[in-house]
């Protein structure tokens, strides 16, 4: 009978709305750079402050490698896929509230990785980037030599971070965001600067 399930239909739709509207409402902020230029040591900063933050993919899948005693990177291909894929899953996965999350790179660069692996068409690109909503404005860190360190994740040449930097700079401005660079100070200063920044644009 229509009136034994309309309030089931209508609870159920309720919640996909309250979802949607959450999705809507999150303004997701990324922060990235090269290798090495201080996103994790911000991200835990603003974490204090008590902002939601998203941690860098990449370097979980290599750790997980490690830890299996595998090398820690599969083939090219392979490693941009599972990037990806836990990318998206990051996107998706619910946050404690509507307001600013803040990641350790994106969606967005797993697809640049994944596209010099096996080229995409012009097509697939812009769904892929259609499907992830991230802020206009993208953080990024420059390369920093006085800060930089390899450990067991970052195995890399600063040489290489710097390349990296320049690559990440051409594929955000490509897909259409702006860039804004932090500035190479304090912690605490450079996370003074992401928030003033966000609440110029407001």
């Amino acid at each position: 009978p229509a009136r034994a399930w309309r309030p089931a239909v209508v609870a159920r739709l309720a919640r996909t709305l309250g979802v949607v509207l959450h999705h809507l409402l999150m303004r997701r902020v990324v922060v990235t750079g090269g290798p090495g230029a201080g996103k994790t040591t911000l991200l835990a900063e603003l974490a204090v402050r008590g902002y939601a933050t998203v941690p860098e993919s990449a370097r979980e899948v290599i750790a997980a490698r490690l830890a299996q005693n595998l090398p820690p990177r599969p083939d090219p291909f392979a490693f941009a896929n599972e990037i990806l894929r836990k990318d998206d899953e990051k996107y998706h996965r619910p946050h404690r509230s509507g307001g600013t999350v803040f990641y350790d790179r994106s969606a967005v660069e797993g697809l640049a990785m994944v596209h010099e692996a096996s080229p995409l068409s012009e097509e697939q690109l812009n769904v892929h980037l259609a499907a992830h909503n991230f802020y206009r404005t993208v953080f990024v860190l420059p390369p920093w030599q006085a800060i930089y360190v390899n450990d067991t994740e970052r195995d890399h040449t600063f040489t290489h971070a710097v390349a990296v930097h320049g690559q990440i700079v051409l594929w955000y401005t490509r897909c259409g965001y702006q860039i804004n660079e932090v500035p190479c100070t304090e912690v605490e200063q450079r996370v003074n600067h992401v928030l003033q920044a966000l609440a110029n644009d407001a």
